[in-house]
């Protein structure tokens, strides 16, 4: 899949938050149990990148929770400077708008840091994004940025 490039400066307005889910920058303190829950739900990948999002200061990772209930994460500038990602909410809660509010909570985060663009790298729902946020492909970047990486052997 390839990349994406995201306007932070003509985002557009936030839409209303779903019902009782708080959006928030994680804290340290909830580091094991946010990755623990990252590894059971979308594996040891993801769990790794959110990992260095979670050990910056501050922590470039966001939660959605309903009544202590973790829902969701997104996080930015894990596997590289500029880049959104990743980002996964629980089957269960899809489809109530946790994904779209921790996307945007997170880019305007990026754009509060100084960055005048995200990238999504190796973009899944493309046409989320383009829709959405009015992201543009970036030509000629797939494989990009992970090209080569290491992937577990099925033995």
């Amino acid at each position: 899949m390839s990349d994406l490039l995201v306007r932070l400066y003509d985002l557009p307005p936030p839409k209303s938050r779903p019902n009782g889910v708080s959006v928030r920058r994680a804290l340290p303190p909830e580091r094991e149990l946010i990755l623990r829950w990252i590894a059971a739900h979308f594996g040891a990948g993801w769990q790794s990148e959110v990992a260095t999002g979670l050990s910056q200061q501050p922590p470039t990772a966001f939660i959605a929770t309903r009544d202590q209930e973790l829902l969701g994460f997104a996080a930015y500038d894990c596997t590289a400077r500029g880049f959104f990602g990743p980002t996964g909410v629980d089957p269960a809660a899809r489809g109530q708008g946790i994904g779209e509010a921790l996307l945007m909570e997170t880019l305007r985060a990026m754009a509060a840091a100084g960055y005048a663009y995200a990238i999504v790298g190796d973009a899944g729902p493309i046409d989320f994004y383009v829709k959405r946020l009015n992201a543009l492909e970036i030509p000629h970047s797939s494989p990009g940025f992970y090209k080569g990486m290491l992937k577990p052997r099925s033995d």
